[in-house]
């Protein structure tokens, strides 16, 4: 009986140590994505159509970025690559070509996430997921939290979410130029929804009088002449390219003079300025802007000037341009949260996404493009601090630019 026991004994021990060694096995495996001489990243981002100058410059700027980190042996030995499709804009698709890239692609994270219509109809399906999302193409208030659980860890925006830019906007509107009446022109979409809940947010604690109007269609006259004639200190667009582009010429048709105009952090590219320069000189039209390209002494800073060498082997053409700058930025940040993981794991420990999102929230996230991201704490808001810029225009070499009008300030700053 004894001996009996004893074999028994020795067969649940070893059934016991051979259930450990697989769990340790187990544990050591590397997420999906993760391959032998490569870790597959993917986004969804629209190239074609009304909108597809500001995604094909961003996937141009992630691969340029990509390239050069490849060149120089990639992350963990491994080159990263990225899978991408084209949604149109269109959130449907956006939902078919995310549950592809999660699904059937099987990549690692998703890195320049793009576009409000795709990004907010994922958001929910992506929290379920678990899988690491760094950089949002989009400023919807969807994927901003201060206190991120769950899947939300996974989440790590990078661009100002639009709630936040319209208390930037309002504070803009007080602190830099004195207003004490601020006209709001909006859209009924995610953008300018929300853009008008920040700015109501925010008027809480400053009380001036707002006078908004949401537009909608290629027919902002109406609208606009409403605003003319309350007599606003300033204008505030609450809303994308395209129907900012409407708005400008309807205030400049129906008489808006010398009043200021403040549109979104999205309008500060020289190809907006282009489609807006005409009304130019009629009145200042501003943007908000996230991204400094300037050293401390007013010149080119060192890392712009190696996203020009590098964005050139790949498009001369957008050396200027800000939606390739923003999508080199979404190479950056993912492509840092590697390097800082690789610090972090031993030879032989597994490339998991818990073990990335751990690395990520482990101390203040600099980059050299903007100000510093604070994802300790479950904190995930994007940027916090923006400049002021004044759109500009050369007739004589039709191109847009901006001046640099006030350094990056913190809303608190600006109503100080």
């Amino acid at each position: 009986m004894m001996k009996k026991f004893f074999v028994l004994s020795l067969l649940v021990l070893f059934t016991l140590t051979l259930a450990a060694c697989q769990r340790d096995e187990e544990e050591k495996e590397h997420a999906q994505g993760v391959l032998d001489d490569k870790i597959l990243i993917g986004n969804t981002a629209v190239t074609t159509g009304d909108f597809g100058f500001v995604g094909q410059p961003f996937i141009a700027g992630m691969e340029a970025y990509l390239d050069m980190v490849n060149e120089k042996g990639g992350v963990f030995g491994r080159d990263i690559e990225i899978v991408h499709y084209s949604d149109g804009f269109d959130a449907d698709t956006g939902m078919t070509y995310t549950q592809r890239l999660f699904e059937d692609d099987e990549i690692f994270a998703f890195v320049g996430h793009f576009g409000t219509p795709t990004v907010a109809a994922t958001a929910e399906y992506l929290n379920l997921q678990g899988i690491p999302r760094v950089y949002y193409g989009t400023g919807t208030s969807t994927v901003a939290t201060e206190e991120a659980e769950g899947g939300q860890r996974a989440s790590f925006p990078v661009q100002p979410v639009y709630e936040f830019e319209g208390e930037m906007m309002l504070a803009r509107a007080v602190g830099s130029f004195d207003a004490e009446k601020v006209g709001l022109l909006y859209t009924g979409d995610e953008v300018g929804l929300e853009i008008k809940a920040g700015m109501e947010r925010l008027n809480e604690e400053l009380d001036v009088e707002i006078v908004s109007y949401q537009v909608a269609g290629d027919d902002h006259d109406t609208e606009a002449l409403s605003i003319v004639d309350a007599d606003v200190d300033t204008v505030v667009l609450g809303m994308n390219q395209a129907p900012a582009v409407t708005s400008i010429y309807a205030l400049l048709g129906q008489g808006l003079a010398d009043k200021p105009v403040l549109t979104s952090y999205v309008c500060a590219d020289a190809s907006f300025v282009e489609f807006i320069y005409g009304a130019l000189g009629a009145f200042p039209i501003y943007s908000n802007a996230w991204v400094n390209l300037f050293d401390e002494e007013g010149d080119w800073s060192e890392a712009y000037l190696e996203f020009q060498a590098e964005i050139s082997k790949v498009d001369p053409d957008l050396e200027a341009n800000t939606f390739a700058i923003a999508g080199w930025i979404a190479a950056m940040v993912f492509v840092e949260g590697m390097y800082r993981l690789e610090e972090q794991l031993d030879e032989d420990d597994a490339i998991t996404w818990e073990a990335f999102i751990d690395a990520m929230e482990s101390d203040i996230f600099e980059y050299p493009f903007g100000a510093p991201i604070d994802y300790r704490d479950g904190k995930r808001l994007g940027t916090q601090i923006m400049s002021l810029l004044q759109m500009q225009y050369d007739a004589e070499e039709e191109v847009g630019y901006f001046d640099v009008v006030e350094d990056f300030q913190s809303i608190d700053e600006l109503l100080d």
